[in-house]
């Protein structure tokens, strides 16, 4: 069983930036990869970004450009890098990991961004 925790959200004013982080309770990126979700109040989930175990990356296209995923290996955490924030990426934001891509083993309970206008 991995536990998935991620922080970093909070409030933050359009153009802001925020890192979120998502430490694993064990060692997990050698297999799994790692991926980052978000959720708006009345819209499903949507994917943002994810890492592979072989550090292969992937991003929304409404996140390019300006969210980073990455992770370090020594402490079991991955990292989303948001800047430029839009009032639209405001959302509960989720890491997951799983073996296989599409199919996700561990959730986070998520942690909220907020972006004012």
């Amino acid at each position: 069983q991995v536990q998935l925790v991620e922080s970093g959200g909070g409030l933050v004013q359009a153009g802001g930036s925020l890192r979120l982080s998502c430490a694993a309770s064990r060692r997990t990126f050698g297999s799994y990869h790692s991926d980052w979700f978000r959720q708006a109040p009345g819209k499903e989930r949507e994917f943002v970004a994810s890492i592979t175990h072989n550090t292969n990356i992937n991003y929304a296209d409404s996140v390019k450009g300006r969210f980073t995923i990455s992770r370090d290996n020594a402490k079991n955490t991955i990292y989303l890098q948001m800047n430029s924030l839009k009032p639209e990426d405001t959302a509960v934001y989720y890491c997951a990991q799983g073996v296989f891509v599409g199919i996700y083993d561990y959730w986070g309970q998520g942690t909220q961004v907020t972006v004012s206008s």
